[in-house]
């Protein structure tokens, strides 16, 4: 069965729904999905909210007309919000590394002294 509504932007996108007897049942809902805009190409992602929606396809349509309609986008992501995995604050622990990294430090590398003595003797040298 197709969406018809009196939205013409819901009716253009030509979605199936799954034939259900009745509505919504109490305590039943529609779905909460995450949106992440791209305001320009080769840009991260970034969540600007969330919308309600029976369906993805729904939730893409509710989406671009909540959240690009005044501001420039170029690619939208829609994720059901129960598709979305987070860690717990309890679990921190599991992001710590090791306090001394000295070695990705170039301070640690002290080989300025002979890089510039190999310099005087080249000067020397063309002299």
């Amino acid at each position: 069965m197709k969406i018809l509504s009196l939205d013409p932007r819901v009716t253009r996108e030509n979605i199936d729904v799954e034939t259900r007897d009745g509505e919504l049942q109490p305590l039943e809902h529609f779905e909460t999905y995450e949106v992440f805009e791209q305001r320009k190409r080769g840009t991260h992602h970034v969540h600007v909210g969330n919308v309600h929606a029976p369906s993805h396809e729904l939730a893409m349509v509710f989406a671009k007309e909540q959240y690009t309609r005044r501001g420039q986008c170029v690619n939208l992501w829609v994720v059901r919000t129960s598709d979305v995995f987070v860690t717990e604050y309890m679990d921190s622990d599991i992001f710590e590394t090791t306090a001394s990294k000295k070695y990705r430090e170039p301070d640690s590398y002290k080989v300025i002294d002979r890089i510039n003595a190999f310099k005087a003797r080249e000067a020397a040298k063309n002299a």
